[in-house]
């Protein structure tokens, strides 16, 4: 997605950072691998993330982009050096495309139904099923299976053994096996009807293969979603500007595509439209919305010589804006580069069954070498070896690791979406049992993110005028106010409301604070308090009673009248999931670009001790970091464009389903009804998956280990392996089914 050009250091010195997009990686063993050989280019520092298939590292030398990819392809992987980010198209991202998993799992369910159904069901078994059975397997195991036997085929061929190791050579012996078993039946003239001693494993293969591509697919589409968050932060760019070209008699305005600004450059925005890239405004007054970069719903009044933020949104007057910077040098592709880094800083997730397959496979394979050779040498008979061996590697067939996983998370999800909690994988239940703080972002996650009216100390009959004069305004202060007053009881006791019965006359927008108006007469000047000082109205009080809202000041007919109180309001049930956060044995901390006494006010009232006011993006991501390094671990709750880089930084990023597209890409966890109840329900489910998978994998583990040694003394029937191989794939299903009743 990103090159960054060189940064010079030194004379004799140049560092410059890469990214790469990696395909090929299945497990954390590859990625422990390409980083491993990375590292060992001279002058390079490389980071391999495994969930986003991609690397980034910091060259120091003249190591090439060729070297590099060529490094990458050597490890059996490819790699492609991502393109600059800029501010006018989305990066190409290279995804293992889920779409290639999909027509193989279908086709493996189709033929290997039958196959499992014919094989585990005596009363089903025809002359000849053995047959059948290998006709319908055969397809599966080889073209169903092939991406397991590729990778594993590249882990050997890197000298290493990973998951996809066990489960290849799980399906393939047991294929084998089978056929050599029909073989041998053929020729001792048991063509249609095989004695119990010749049994075939086709259905373990199948199934092998089946739960592993079902297993496979889930965690592909859940990895493919977090690139999403770089796609829609730019996307948020405008596409196009009213280019200023000339002066005077000369001067004419164009539009021009957006990647044709230079910095200089004059461009007009009128209300509504995006700023087309960052500049200052040379001419004009408006009211800028700033939510995509800060989060906070209040606009922002600017005036010749303010600077302002390209994809930012016009609410009101034309401007004339001179273009500062552009391109990647933005300050949205600066935030595109955050979210970048923070994800890529994301360490590779070690996988449990990544971890102790690394031991057990070769520990298989040396048993089942052992047992050949105890049987043949001390006893006399290799057939009897062979027989042995060959059931060493069945019964260590991860047939119930491949359930493991995908089981506990299907159940989840499903339960989860029916909880309005979207969860992306087992990474992040992982997570969920390491965090210790949990950061919440104010606006949207703790507070409603829209303006209301907390409070009024003027009449009804001149708030009616105020709402009247507010109704003309775009503001959302003064849509906050207008609706109030709407909603307000009016004057002489009806039900009506007084705002649409008065008229409004000689509307004027005051650049920097406010608004004047006739209404029904009377001379208004509603703003901020300094306003109506700077008008020569005296006695105009400048303090709060309530620290989270802002003051507007009101003067009817040259004299102060009174004030508006308006401000976010807090959700209902932001005090109580923050002491259940607490319960859970998580610190909240509030973290917010509003300004300090807003915030605190909105942390005492929900009974969080710690807070962070006045935070800029980049800075959320610097008060993770600072966390981080403080030895916590670090959990990220946010709604806005702003909290993407804090989100996809953190060691667990939960998005409010309310908040943009881009944050809820760049999260693990989806809260879909933006109720901060949810955030503790969401760490319970995932804690809850997490030890479900665990409980799984130890059982696959176990039965694995307690069952090979019997296998090696040739002491277990074929029969009884693939009954007791069953047998614990249904306690992985019945044990994930234990979520269902989660509450």
């Amino acid at each position: 997605m990103t090159t960054t050009g060189a940064k010079t250091g030194t004379a004799d010195r140049t560092d410059r950072e890469l990214d790469l997009d990696i395909t090929g990686m299945t497990c954390a063993s590859c990625s422990a691998r390409i980083e491993k050989k990375l590292n060992r280019l001279d002058g390079v520092t490389a980071t391999v993330n495994l969930p986003l298939n991609s690397a980034h590292l910091v060259i120091a030398g003249d190591v090439s982009d060729e070297q590099v990819t060529e490094t990458v392809s050597k490890a059996g992987y490819s790699a492609t050096v991502r393109a600059p980010l800029t501010g006018a198209s989305g990066p190409e991202i290279v995804d293992y495309d889920p779409r290639q998993l999909r027509p193989r799992l279908l086709g493996s369910v189709i033929l290997g139904v039958p196959v499992i159904a014919i094989s585990m069901v005596m009363a089903w078994h025809f002359p000849g099923w053995q047959w059948v059975v290998a006709a319908l397997s055969l397809p599966v195991v080889t073209w169903g299976a092939w991406p397991f036997h590729l990778a594993a085929f590249k882990a050997a061929r890197g000298g290493s053994t990973t998951m996809d190791t066990l489960v290849s050579v799980g399906i393939t012996v047991a294929s084998l096996y089978s056929l050599f078993t029909l073989g041998r039946a053929v020729a001792d003239g048991h063509v249609l009807e095989l004695p119990d001693d010749y049994h075939v494993w086709f259905e373990a293969a199948v199934a092998i293969t089946v739960f592993l591509l079902f297993g496979r697919l889930i965690e592909e589409r859940a990895k493919g979603t977090a690139t999403q968050a770089l796609r829609e932060l730019l996307s948020l760019g405008a596409r196009s500007a009213t280019l200023i070209r000339g002066e005077g008699a000369e001067r004419v305005e164009a539009e021009v595509p957006v990647e044709q600004l230079r910095p200089g450059d004059r461009f007009r925005v009128r209300p509504g439209e995006k700023i087309a890239t960052d500049g200052r405004v040379v001419d004009g007054h408006t009211a800028v919305d700033e939510s995509m970069l800060t989060g906070e719903s209040v606009p922002v009044e600017v005036a010749p010589g303010d600077a302002v933020t390209g994809a930012t949104v016009n609410t009101s007057g034309s401007v004339i804006v001179e273009a500062t910077r552009v391109g990647a040098e933005t300050t949205l592709a600066a935030m595109a580069e955050l979210v970048s880094r923070a994800q890529t800083a994301k360490p590779p997730v070690q996988r449990l069954a990544d971890r102790i397959s690394a031991v057990f496979v070769p520990t298989v394979f040396a048993i089942a070498a052992l047992t050949l050779l105890a049987w043949g040498l001390f006893g006399g008979t290799w057939t009897g070896g062979l027989h042995a061996a060959l059931t060493v590697l069945i019964i260590a067939c991860p047939c119930a690791l491949g359930l493991a996983t995908p089981t506990a998370l299907a159940v989840s999800s499903g339960r989860g979406s029916q909880l309005g909690i979207l969860v992306s994988g087992p990474e992040v239940m992982e997570s969920t049992r390491k965090v210790d703080t949990i950061v919440l972002d104010k606006t949207g996650t703790v507070t409603e993110g829209r303006m209301q009216v907390l409070g009024t100390d003027l009449p009804p009959e001149q708030l009616a005028l105020v709402g009247a004069a507010e109704d003309h305004s775009e503001h959302p202060i003064a849509r906050a106010i207008a609706e109030f007053a709407k909603s307000a009881e009016a004057p002489a006791g009806s039900r009506a409301s007084g705002v649409s019965t008065h008229a409004v006359t000689d509307f004027e927008n005051i650049p920097g604070g406010g608004i004047r108006a006739r209404v029904a007469g009377h001379e208004l000047l509603i703003g901020r308090p300094g306003l109506l000082a700077e008008h020569g109205i005296p006695a105009v009080p400048t303090d709060s009673p309530r620290l989270e809202a802002t003051i507007v000041a009101v003067a009817v007919d040259g004299r102060y009248a009174g004030r508006v109180l308006v401000g976010d309001t807090i959700k209902e049930s932001a005090a109580a999931a923050v002491a259940q956060l607490r319960a859970l044995g998580l610190e909240p901390v509030l973290l917010t670009g509003d300004h300090h006494g807003a915030a605190q006010a909105v942390a005492d009232a929900v009974g969080i001790d710690r807070v962070h006011a006045d935070v800029r993006p980049a800075d959320k991501v610097a008060v993770i970091e600072e966390l981080q390094s403080a030895g916590r671990s670090v959990a990220m709750v946010g709604d806005g464009v702003n909290d993407a880089a804090a989100l996809a930084r953190a060691d667990l990023g939960l998005a409010m389903g309310s908040g943009t597209d881009a944050a809820i890409a760049a999260s693990d966890i989806t809260l879909v009804r933006s109720d901060p109840e949810q955030i503790p329900q969401a760490v319970r489910l995932s804690r809850r998956t997490l030890a479900i998978i665990k409980g799984n994998l130890f059982w696959a583990f176990a039965y694995n280990t307690a069952a090979i040694p019997i296998a090696a003394l040739g002491l277990l029937n074929p029969m009884i392996a693939g009954a007791a191989m069953a047998f614990s794939s249904v306690f992985v299903v019945l044990n994930s089914l234990r979520l269902l009743r989660f509450r």
